[in-house]
């Protein structure tokens, strides 16, 4: 069945009124957001070119004290900002019902980042983290998939070391999650 994010459409909250009402990590996901930097001036172009495009909406599933949001969603902003596709932030315990419909794994993974048609049927979805950095998390859940397990956290604390070892020091990052956007609008 597809999905539809119809009903959500409109009830989201700007950008601007998400940095304006942080009160966590603020001052790491403004630091993240001023190191944006384009990978190329192609790809700037291709967002630029979404501009000519009004068929196109975007709502990301998030919430300021996840770390993923804070590192991926400055770069989302950053290429979305030039774009002109009307972006809203849907906070994820305000709205478990549309969370709930893009589980990561099962799991409540954000952000998400959904782009539908005007009319709100989903035409992709992106996240919570560039592909090279989830493939570590994917690995993990694969072969622990006890919860119960007596060393269950203990593994889950080494893989987020992991993750954060592949994200890197600097903002490299934020050209994989530009790309994997651009790849992920291009399909339709």
């Amino acid at each position: 069945m597809s999905k539809s994010i119809a009903d959500k459409l409109g009830k989201g909250i700007s950008p601007q009124q998400f940095l304006d009402g942080m009160t966590k990590n603020k001052e790491q996901f403004v630091d993240w957001m001023e190191q944006f930097n384009w990978p190329s001036s192609d790809d700037r172009e291709f967002f630029e070119s979404l501009n000519n495009r009004d068929d196109l909406r975007c709502l990301i599933l998030m919430a300021e004290w996840c770390g993923d949001v804070v590192r991926n969603v400055p770069a989302v902003f950053g290429a979305l900002e030039v774009s002109g596709i009307p972006t809203e932030v849907l906070i994820m315990e305000d709205h478990l019902d549309t969370m709930d419909q893009f589980l990561t794994m099962g799991g409540r993974g954000i952000p998400i980042v959904i782009f539908a048609d005007t009319g709100g049927a989903v035409l992709g979805q992106w996240g919570p983290r560039p592909k090279h950095v989830q493939e570590a998390m994917i690995a993990f859940k694969t072969a622990n998939p006890d919860r119960e397990a007596a060393d269950y956290q203990e593994k889950l604390a080494e893989t987020r070391q992991e993750i954060m070892r592949r994200y890197g020091d600097g903002p490299g990052y934020q050209a994989d999650v530009v790309q994997e956007l651009r790849e992920l609008l291009e399909s339709f």
